[in-house]
């Protein structure tokens, strides 16, 4: 019986998909270069699997370097998988092009669609593989499956449910596209888009109601920078939370005052526009790990949400104000 050979692939993986896309090619075709982002943290698990098996791992500088990998070594794919650089269409020509996208297209199209997923309320996210053309995240479906976000789901969580799809469906997906399957199309006429980034300003507006609050903090947890707040002028980045639904009405107390602490349990409580959030643990400036909330909220006193630079715009726009009243005071007389 003659052994199947595996298709030659190439790889342009970054960020948290990475490495199940990897796995999952390796099982079902022969990965022959790995192209990375040079601005990507290191990949240490990326890494060590791709010299276990001799696979080449390289910086992409220049689009370039990609033209020229194809020329010399013919793969039957090129398979993209968290990496946000635009292809062009005369590189695109050159070879078949499939690409992993964490969203059920048509439905957000461009970038950190399961962040913005849970930050919309969206009850699902999902995975779509599919044949890359010059049209952004256009072209036929070759794969796609929803999953739900549940109340407590974070980016992580979600992330690693989608890995855990690439890797079991990515390999064999490519291998029946390489064979010559073509997908099918997607409904253009319902299309959107997202953002096209994390949301690079994640400070808590403690104003907003609290299951908005919320899931800004589900929507940035690791390996995303995570949603901050302000202590004593320091950032502090809300590691995990979630709304208290029993909390009892506070009236006229100001949205990011703290209403409650355990520290024997280490929550604290934090007023919202609406209700209560509790928050469990917090990432301080200058900490590489969480901590207990009321380990570092020592204080029913304390206000959470303004900066040193917020209170000194907030003390030169009182100051203008009150120059403005003295001029007009000494008009009038």
């Amino acid at each position: 019986m003659t052994e199947r050979l595996q298709p030659d692939v190439v790889l342009l993986a970054d960020g948290p998909t990475g490495f199940a896309a990897l796995r999952s090619l390796a099982a079902q075709c022969r990965v022959v270069q790995i192209f990375r982002k040079p601005d990507q943290p290191e990949a240490s698990e990326l890494r060590a699997f791709a010299k276990a098996r001799d696979i080449p791992v390289a910086q992409l500088q220049e689009l370039n370097q990609l033209q020229k990998v194809i020329a010399e070594r013919r793969p039957a794919a090129v398979v993209i998988s968290s990496f946000d650089r635009i292809i062009p269409p005369q590189i695109l020509a050159l070879c078949r092009f499939i690409n992993v996208h964490y969203s059920l297209l048509p439905h957000y199209r461009g970038r950190a669609n399961v962040n913005w997923a849970i930050i919309n309320g969206e009850p699902t996210a999902g995975i779509s593989i599919h044949l890359v053309i010059p049209d952004l995240d256009g072209g036929n479906l070759l794969f796609q499956q929803a999953i739900s976000i549940g109340a407590n789901d974070t980016v992580t969580s979600l992330y690693d449910r989608l890995n855990a799809i690439q890797e079991h469906e990515l390999g064999g997906v490519v291998v029946r596209a390489i064979s010559g399957y073509q997908g099918t199309s997607q409904d253009t006429d319902h299309a959107s888009y997202g953002c096209g980034r994390v949301p690079d300003d994640g400070e808590i507006d403690w104003g907003q109601p609290t299951d908005t609050i919320d899931r800004l903090i589900r929507s940035l947890t690791p390996p995303f920078p995570g949603a901050f707040t302000h202590l004593d002028g320091q950032r502090l980045i809300v590691a995990s939370a979630s709304p208290r639904l029993d909390a009892p009405r506070y009236v006229g107390r100001v949205p990011g005052r703290i209403v409650g602490r355990s520290p024997s349990e280490g929550w604290v409580d934090v007023l919202t526009g609406d209700g209560v959030l509790r928050m469990f643990s917090v990432l301080p400036a200058n900490s590489a790990r969480p901590c207990a909330a009321a380990s570092v909220i020592g204080s029913t006193r304390a206000t959470l949400g303004l900066s040193r630079l917020d209170l000194l715009r907030r003390i030169v726009a009182l100051e203008d104000r009150l120059a403005s009243l003295e001029q007009l005071k000494c008009a009038q007389e």
